[in-house]
């Protein structure tokens, strides 16, 4: 058995169909310097939650990086001083956001991952188009549910 290590995604094609396993990093707490210090500039996923006063990580968003790559996407998109939109901002402004992230070497492969998150987390939102590779697009999602602090 092959250990598909933390924080990258791989995939498999069978009978046109795309079966990818995201092992995604621990989701850790988003801070400028520790982004700086543990996130690589690879190409990506990454997902941002924040957490309301109840204790509860709530989904704010998925996305991919190509250029720049996870440690700057991640460092710009949870930096309120940075954020444009409104609504957002003030989310970053009033919650602790958290992070994941996976890394994915293909942009279209990124856009297949994206589709599929749209259609889980989003549904009836159609923003994100799929590479039209494959008939099918599976994913399993592996990740420890270990939040990191500092």
């Amino acid at each position: 058995m092959i250990r598909q290590p933390r924080g990258q995604t791989a995939k498999l094609e069978d009978k046109g169909d795309a079966y990818y396993t995201v092992y995604w990093s621990r989701i850790a707490k988003a801070d400028k310097y520790r982004i700086n210090g543990s996130v690589p500039a690879f190409s990506g996923i990454y997902e941002i939650y924040y957490m309301d006063d109840r204790g509860k990580l709530n989904y704010l968003s998925v996305a991919k990086t190509w250029y720049g790559g996870l440690r700057y996407a991640l460092r710009t998109r949870t930096d309120p001083e940075l954020e444009e939109d409104e609504g957002r901002k003030k989310i970053l402004d009033e919650h602790d956001c958290y992070y994941r992230y996976s890394a994915v070497s293909s942009t279209l492969d990124m856009d297949d991952l994206l589709f599929f998150f749209e259609q889980v987390h989003f549904p009836g939102r159609s923003r994100q188009v799929h590479s039209g590779r494959y008939r099918r697009i599976h994913v399993r999602e592996l990740s420890d549910d270990k939040i990191v602090t500092i």
